[in-house]
């Protein structure tokens, strides 16, 4: 899930000439907006070309212009979007967790109790793991492609999003050192990330409800 940095607003032009009647609001808004919705479907694609083809052929190995050509979009356009091949791996690789970090703080907010969070905490890295693969497999291959800035805020936002489940991990077995929650969250993570390929070659539905229910039993959740 990559981060929305682009709204629809209104592109700067003079309002209309006066005419006796009031213009249609919506009407006025309609051309920015089109322009501004094409403009992100464009990026989407860019974004959706690169994770393709980062995690099939490494970053290093693809180029700025094959990520527009895999988009569809012409060379010189791709500049529009993006100045650099390091501009796209860190949309990607920070965009992926500021989702995890910002979607777990969001269900430990709504203060279920630590069993119920654990289970809707663990719902939502077995979604992101198996809708993500190519992420994943970017992450663990070309983090150290990123510039040194975006990687350390990347490690800081991993880092977060680990405490935050340990914390969890805590409240729902009391007996837990902060260090050993702490490797258990990882080595759930190691255990979810590294499976969704599975999915290629078995049912998509028998691996996710394996996955949940391996996760469930090695954190003690009903």
């Amino acid at each position: 899930m990559t981060r929305r940095t682009e709204s629809l607003s209104a592109d700067g032009t003079s309002a209309p000439a006066r005419t006796g009647t009031s213009p249609d609001p919506a009407n006025s808004a309609a051309p920015a907006n089109s322009r501004e919705a094409a403009k992100a479907e464009r990026r989407r694609l860019l974004l959706g070309s690169a994770k393709q083809q980062f995690a099939r052929f490494g970053f290093r190995a693809v180029r700025l212009g094959d990520i527009g050509q895999g988009a569809g979009v012409s060379g010189p356009a791709v500049y529009r979007h993006f100045e650099s091949k390091e501009a796209v791996l860190t949309e990607l690789l920070v965009g992926i967790s500021e989702y995890l970090h910002t979607g777990g703080e969001r269900i430990i907010a709504a203060g279920r109790p630590p069993q119920r969070t654990l289970s809707d905490l663990i719902d939502f890295h077995v979604d992101f793991a198996l809708t993500e693969p190519e992420l994943i497999r970017i992450q663990d291959r070309d983090l150290d492609s990123l510039p040194d800035a975006e990687r350390r805020s990347v490690r800081r936002l991993q880092r977060q999003y680990v405490t935050a489940w340990a914390g969890v991990v805590r409240a729902n077995n009391p007996g837990l050192t902060e260090q050993e929650a702490t490797v258990r969250v990882h080595a759930l993570f190691g255990m979810v990330n590294s499976t969704p390929h599975l999915s290629r070659r078995l049912p998509a539905e028998v691996v996710a409800t394996q996955l949940r229910a391996s996760a469930r039993s090695a954190l003690g959740v009903e």
